[in-house]
């Protein structure tokens, strides 16, 4: 059986997680969109382009950059080895503070686009959908803030609630919808997943437990990492990311 007949037979095994995970990256957009026309007509800009040149470029770039790091994965010794460590969401927050959430989110998505061109899916694309919609639950709401407030106060407060949301949202992501998922998809019942996290911290006794205990500390250090490297670049990087000598506030 070739890799596309087993992509199709895992979206028909899990149909409605994918399903679900479908309509959270279409809410991802709407919210997206709606905020970036909200801000341009609070700058009295509303010829402004969503994309213009320099916002295509910088998506472009930052994809690349964010798909190239998210090869470089490692596990962390508090989470079972199948949650893998990287920073491909720091060019997408980078990227989004740069050119507006949009922008962010486009990352996230075309970093996801170039993992199944290059390498496919051996989750009916569950996981990859699941990947975007936890790394845009990090770079969306902290993107948003920093859009309609920029500041260097205000991009702390980004991060920290960006951290806040990827813990947040990753867990209840993981517990009613990705570990589900792949239970079906690979044939096995969810509490061999909790069984894993025992192995590597005995307070792990249920679903509830997992996710407080291995998937929560997971994105926590996601965010805590991926905002501290961002917070310590932007401010360097940012007058050529906006063409001009100019430091910002």
């Amino acid at each position: 059986m070739n890799e596309k007949q087993s992509a199709f037979e895992t979206i028909a095994q899990s149909w409605q997680y994918f399903a679900a995970l479908v309509i959270l990256v279409a809410f991802a957009f709407v919210i997206t969109l709606a905020v970036e026309k909200v801000a341009v007509r609070k700058e009295g800009k509303q010829d402004q382009k969503l994309l213009s040149v320099r916002k295509m470029a910088i998506i472009g770039v930052f994809s690349a950059v964010s798909f190239v790091l998210m090869l470089l994965e490692f596990p962390l010794p508090f989470a079972p080895s199948f949650y893998k460590f990287d920073f491909s969401d720091m060019p997408a927050l980078v990227g989004g503070f740069a050119a507006g959430p949009f922008a962010g989110v486009m990352v996230e998505f075309i970093k996801i686009l170039l993992k199944l061109v290059i390498k496919g899916t051996s989750s009916g694309f569950v996981g990859e959908i699941a990947n975007f919609v936890v790394g845009t639950s990090f770079v969306l709401p902290a993107t948003i803030i920093y859009r309609l407030h920029k500041s260097r106060k205000v991009a702390l407060i980004s991060c920290i609630v960006g951290t806040a949301f990827i813990t947040l949202v990753g867990s209840l992501l993981n517990a009613f919808f990705l570990l589900p998922a792949y239970a079906v998809i690979y044939g096995c019942d969810i509490s061999s997943f909790v069984e894993m996290g025992a192995a590597i911290n005995p307070a792990i006794t249920n679903i509830t437990t997992f996710c407080l205990l291995a998937v929560a500390p997971f994105n926590l250090v996601k965010g805590i990492v991926d905002s501290v490297i961002t917070f310590a670049l932007y401010k360097h990087i940012s007058p050529i990311l906006k063409g001009n000598s100019n430091r910002t506030k």
